[in-house]
């Protein structure tokens, strides 16, 4: 009877011992406290550029313990990089010489063909430890105040594998993302950057484009004392951190390059319409906008 108690107290082992993140911010924190928070993850060590950054998470209980890029490899069952696509090959680099054999190491990036040749070159023949990964969510704050355990909860991980990997660890990867909430797909890297330059990239780089043309106004602090809804939800991704988009436009460029001329022929459309006061025109193109938002809004859950 006392035994068969004891065992019906046993917790199920967590299914990830050791969790060490790389940049402890929105993406990094909000992995570690859902998995917390969702009892499956042992033990989560924390890493970064900033030891105040680092301690922050501490106090906030996203973390264990601050450690060095060494101290991650050499402790970790699991290593998300969280930290802008430009540092993703000197991360690997530093980590590559002390990775144990049966370590995974993912990353949470927005462009992916970057992220894979970062890893072939960083890793070499460790390469297959390295499943390339990308959560669609996020916010324009930032820091490990940010964080949080609901973030990706109905949100889409992809995640691009590469062929060495492993079929366990895509698994086990794939099972921690799902504890978070979230749903994952696999697709191709290259794929995956072209969709994401339109769906992702370029609002980002016109959100940005715009808010610095107002706030370069002569009479900026007048337009933004008149600005309401339709100005701040535009302008809200601008706010995000300069260092993390910068990369992720370096890295993608081709394919923002030539969505960025697609969306001009559009602008040019719509422009057309109003420098020849055609009024109908205008309307069909703003009909046709209006319906494919609201069609996608109502698919997509999101409004």
């Amino acid at each position: 009877m006392t035994s068969d108690l004891a065992a019906s107290n046993v917790r199920p082992a967590a299914l990830v011992g050791v969790l060490a993140v790389v940049g402890v911010g929105l993406i990094g924190g909000s992995f570690a406290a859902a998995l917390r928070r969702r009892g499956a993850v042992g033990r989560v060590l924390g890493a970064g550029r900033q030891a105040g950054t680092l301690e922050q998470a501490r106090r906030l209980g996203l973390i264990d313990q601050a450690v060095t890029l060494q101290q991650a490899a050499e402790q970790a069952d699991l290593i998300l990089l969280a930290a802008p696509v430009g540092a993703t090959r000197r991360i690997l680099e530093e980590l590559a010489p002390h990775l144990r054999s049966h370590t995974i190491v993912t990353d949470a990036g927005s462009t992916k063909l970057d992220v894979v040749r970062a890893a072939y070159a960083a890793l070499g023949g460790k390469a297959a430890q390295f499943i390339p990964g990308h959560p669609i969510a996020g916010a324009e704050t930032t820091g490990p105040q940010a964080a949080d355990a609901d973030l990706y909860i109905n949100r889409t991980v992809v995640l691009t594998p590469l062929p060495e990997n492993a079929a366990e660890a895509k698994t086990l990867l794939t099972r921690a993302w799902e504890r978070c909430g979230a749903r994952v797909v696999t697709m191709d890297a290259q794929a995956h950057d072209v969709a994401l330059a339109s769906v992702s990239h370029v609002p980002h780089f016109l959100a940005s484009v715009f808010m610095e043309q107002v706030a370069a106004a002569h009479d900026s602090s007048a337009r933004m004392a008149l600005a309401g809804t339709g100005f701040r939800d535009f302008t809200r991704i601008a706010a995000g951190s300069p260092e993390m988009w910068r990369d992720i436009f370096m890295a993608n460029r081709d394919a923002l390059l030539s969505e960025l001329q697609e969306v001009k022929a559009a602008l040019e459309r719509a422009e057309q319409c109003v420098r020849e006061g055609d009024g109908e025109g205008l309307h069909d193109f703003l009909e046709r906008a209006a319906l494919a938002r609201r069609f996608w809004g109502s698919r997509s859950g999101l409004s």
